[in-house]
């Protein structure tokens, strides 16, 4: 076995695809360019062939469907069509929700009747919440408990441990 790095000595085991021998060059048995032509060829009939048997099924299923003269359902020959059970689809989902939106913008900034024998009307949402700040909101006024002491032993009632501070005990 002769030993070949006396010979010629590379860095890395690319260094040797570095320099090429002057006359190489692609192998010519390799690549047979006739048989890739004749596959393109072939590729492109079968593409062709088969485009066309698809639009004459086409054709074919829409005459088929033209000429079926016989009601799909003989037992519902005399009725009416009938429409689903509800709910169905909304045609336009978009006009309606804007639609929408415009009935409550109106209504949250107009004036109007609820209900003209009782006297109810609706104000704008602007005039109801300033009139609100103005008038303050209605409230009970506090009651004391009937078992309450007087108001000196209010440092008496405080939250018993297990409560979690929902009830009061009165302490001694």
């Amino acid at each position: 076995m002769a030993h070949h790095d006396a010979e010629v000595s590379h860095v890395t085991a690319d260094d040797e695809y570095l320099n090429t021998a002057d006359a190489s060059g692609h192998e010519h048995t390799d690549v047979n360019v006739w048989m890739i032509v004749q596959f393109a060829i072939w590729l492109m009939g079968s593409a062709v062939v088969v485009h066309l048997l698809m639009g004459l099924m086409f054709v074919w299923f829409v005459d088929t469907r033209e000429s079926v003269s016989a009601p799909q359902f003989p037992l519902a020959v005399g009725q009416e069509q009938r429409l689903p059970a509800g709910p169905r689809l909304q045609r336009f989902p978009a006009n309606e929700i804007v639609d929408f939106r415009q009935r409550e913008s109106r209504e949250l900034n107009s004036y109007g009747w609820i209900d003209r024998n009782a006297g109810t009307v609706h104000i704008p949402i602007a005039e109801a919440m300033r009139l609100t700040v103005e008038r303050g909101l209605p409230s009970r006024a506090p009651t004391a408990p009937a078992d309450a002491a007087p108001s000196g032993d209010a440092p008496s009632m405080m939250p018993s441990d297990s409560s979690s501070g929902r009830m009061m005990e009165r302490r001694r």
